[in-house]
């Protein structure tokens, strides 16, 4: 096989995985490791892959989805999937904080469903027009500014108002999440103002988390992976990221 050849191998492989490990393509290729990692740089300054300590992940994606219009409907079964996981985590009388997130939304429609008796707090309109039509549900609604990606309220009246509760839970949204980086990032500063705010006033909190967003960025470091309780995934992930996700203490639920 030729050496591009077995290049664009790899990039197919990294783009299909999100990150491939060196022995396992030198094994893969029957070349050597060191081959295989003058692949990886070449790949690297090529732009189509970024290297890490054995082996390679894929180029960090900022896609630019501000608004909630532009990720409704999108990835909806991994979102769901997400959603049933959550809701199984969640107590009769808990208090709960739904931030702005598309798998919130999922969340927020199941929670509607259940007949379950909790308190909802949110920011976010479409999740408090969800329980519009009655549930058992107790739905707060916390305003301020409207964000800039149309979906809720952010901001510093939003912040007061979230830090006059405790939450037993709250479900929060990520725009991307880089373990090796420790960082859970947004695209916004007053987002990020808000979710911090509501990580402070929750026993628990736990990320909605897509498997794609490992492989996403946003343009504000929100948290670092620590500060959350741990992460809902909605299936499992290959093994670099395993590596990197026992680092942490958080529970990675998948």
């Amino acid at each position: 096989m030729l050496a591009e050849e077995r290049q664009n191998m790899i990039v197919s492989m990294v783009n299909r995985n999100g990150s491939v490990l060196v022995k396992e393509l030198s094994a893969q290729f029957e070349v050597t490791e060191d081959s295989i990692r003058k692949d990886l740089t070449l790949l690297q300054k090529k732009g189509l892959l970024r290297k890490t300590y054995g082996g390679a992940v894929r180029v960090r994606v900022n896609e630019q989805e501000w608004y909630v219009s532009q990720r409704k409907g999108k990835n909806l079964e991994d979102k769901q999937a997400i959603a049933r996981k959550a809701l199984g985590m969640i107590n009769e009388r808990d208090v709960l904080f739904l931030d702005i997130s598309t798998a919130n939304l999922e969340l927020a429609r199941l929670l509607a469903e259940s007949g379950m008796r909790v308190t909802v707090v949110t920011n976010m309109i479409d999740v408090m027009l969800t329980f519009a039509g009655g549930s058992g549900v107790k739905l707060i609604f916390v305003g301020g500014t409207f964000s800039e990606g149309k979906d809720g309220f952010v901001g510093a009246l939003t912040n007061q108002e979230i830090r006059k509760f405790r939450f037993d839970k709250a479900f929060m949204g990520v725009v991307g999440v880089d373990l090796e980086g420790n960082a859970v990032t947004t695209y916004t500063a007053e987002d990020a103002a808000t979710k911090k705010a509501i990580l402070e006033c929750a026993s628990k909190a736990y990320m909605m988390l897509e498997t794609r967003k490992l492989s996403m960025v946003g343009n504000y470091v929100y948290a670092q992976v620590d500060d959350f309780s741990g992460a809902i995934l909605e299936k499992g992930v290959d093994s670099m990221a395993q590596k990197q996700m026992k680092a942490y203490a958080a529970e990675w639920i998948i």
